[in-house]
């Protein structure tokens, strides 16, 4: 029965907040600082997983070909 005394206290506190809220100032209150705190900690979380997974990349680049190769525009002068 939790659930119905949390039912019960919600539907008392509601109208409480409602008379005292300023139709005028709209804050985000609780959940939008949980809701923030949530998208932040799993930014934090795929960022340290990127890193990790970039960490054990082993790239090796490959010589490119036209740098290597001289090139010879005309006749070579002594």
């Amino acid at each position: 029965m939790p659930d119905m005394s949390a039912h019960l206290a919600l539907t008392q506190l509601v109208p409480f907040a409602a008379e005292e809220l300023d139709k005028n100032k709209v804050t985000p209150g609780v959940l939008g600082f949980v809701v923030f705190a949530v998208l932040a900690l799993a930014v934090w979380m795929l960022m340290k997983s990127m890193n990790r997974h970039m960490h054990k990349v082993d790239f090796v680049e490959a010589p490119d070909p036209a740098a290597a190769a001289p090139t010879t525009k005309g006749p070579a002068k002594d």
